[in-house]
């Protein structure tokens, strides 16, 4: 254990800041649970906490072991990993999965072990470190947007086209992100107008092809309108999934008041469908009220700030773009999944990294955590080199 500690490297405030998330989070997962145990299960909450308290586990042998890793490896392993990601997506999407009439093809299970994966999450920490990587290397170059179609554009069209038929708001945060990244990088705004023109002309034409065809698509899109226009026009209908859930969510909240009904104490988990995942934040609110959902918000804008300080002081220009490109997505998605708890967004489905309980949500947020870490590393064995280089009879002395 004094070795793993030892071996810890990066950003600390960066290393609390997560492992504070992460304790936070057994206590609204274990009480959240408790409804999908009596529902599920035989009542035993305790399956769920220790199911939870594994994900965590593994996620955070994967940031130590990422973390370990030079950053710089990730150019290379971005290219090597884009193929093996669109056959996940091509294989998760052929799956043809359905739920109630609509395409939910968005995970696919791991020969052998059983677990279940999902994939667009993946794609995800791939596309932006390969979008990172191509960026850093027409950094200060001049480009016509018809060179960058083909190695830029065509991956990260293909890969948010293969997401889009299961998964609306995961596309729309992947392409918003990429755009983003791109901007921050140096690309051209004039050819980034161009993208989003294209992006939504796609969009449009995939909604008028999908509502034509009878189907798990057709379906899919309906509900995509029908969340959108209930939001934007108040309209409630009980018999709704998505005002359903709104509906419970905003009762947690009124619920919890200044400090909360209490730990554990939560009224609402046991008629949230999505109590332990996607409206976690709501229980949140409910049991710790807004002292403990502004205290989880400002976790969140100090993962933001570390994250900035971390791309600023990367020693390149590729590390700057991959602290950026893997972490903003984390804070964002986040943010998200609050606003739509509060009803300031409409239903999305998006989890609360870090603290819903799911295995794939948590591994690869540590995943691009552990990348974020392994960038800050380079910069403080850069500063020991620095300091034994200006002073190297300290060396000495401590070799002796």
């Amino acid at each position: 254990m004094n070795t793993i500690f030892k071996n810890i490297k990066g950003d600390r405030a960066l290393w609390a800041v997560v492992a504070l998330l992460a304790l936070f989070s057994f206590l609204p997962v274990y009480s959240a649970s408790s409804n999908l145990a009596y529902l599920y299960g035989d009542g035993n909450t305790l399956k769920f906490l220790v199911k939870h308290a594994s994900h965590l586990f593994l996620g955070f042998a994967i940031i130590y072991g990422v973390h370990r890793m030079p950053y710089h490896y990730f150019k290379g392993l971005s290219i090597i990993m884009l193929p093996i990601v669109l056959f996940f997506l091509i294989y998760t999407l052929a799956q043809g999965t359905t739920i109630g009439g609509a395409n939910a093809s968005r995970w696919m299970r791991i020969p052998f072990v059983g677990i279940k994966f999902q994939t667009s999450t993946l794609a995800s920490v791939v596309l932006m470190i390969y979008v990172a990587r191509y960026l850093s290397k027409i950094k200060d170059k001049v480009v016509t947007f018809k060179e960058t179609i083909l190695p830029l554009w065509v991956p990260v069209f293909i890969i948010v086209g293969l997401i889009l038929p299961a998964n609306f708001s995961t596309t729309a945060i992947i392409f918003s992100m990429v755009l983003m990244l791109c901007f921050l990088g140096g690309y051209p705004w004039k050819y980034l107008l161009m993208v989003v023109g294209s992006g939504i002309i796609g969009l449009l034409l995939f909604i008028v092809i999908g509502r034509a065809i009878p189907g798990p698509i057709q379906v899919k899109i309906q509900t995509w309108e029908n969340r959108v226009s209930n939001y934007w026009s108040g309209n409630v209908k009980e018999n709704n999934e998505g005002n359903y859930q709104i509906d419970r969510a905003k009762i947690a909240i009124a619920s919890g008041g200044v400090l909360g009904v209490g730990s554990g104490k939560s009224v609402m988990k046991n008629l949230l469908p999505q109590s332990a995942s996607d409206f976690i934040y709501a229980i949140i609110v409910e049991e710790y009220g807004l002292v403990g959902g502004l205290s989880l918000l400002f976790l969140y804008m100090l993962l933001l700030f570390r994250i900035v300080i971390v791309a600023h002081k990367a020693d390149t220009i590729f590390g700057k773009l991959l602290a950026i490109g893997v972490g903003l997505p984390i804070v964002f998605q986040a943010l998200i999944n609050m606003a739509v708890a509060v009803e300031l967004f409409p239903v999305t489905g998006q989890t609360l990294p870090l603290i819903s309980s799911g295995g794939t949500s948590i591994w690869m947020t540590c995943l691009a955590i552990g990348i974020v870490l392994s960038v800050s590393k380079k910069r403080e064995e850069i500063l020991e080199q620095k300091e034994k280089d200006e002073n190297p009879l300290a060396v000495l002395s401590e070799a002796l």
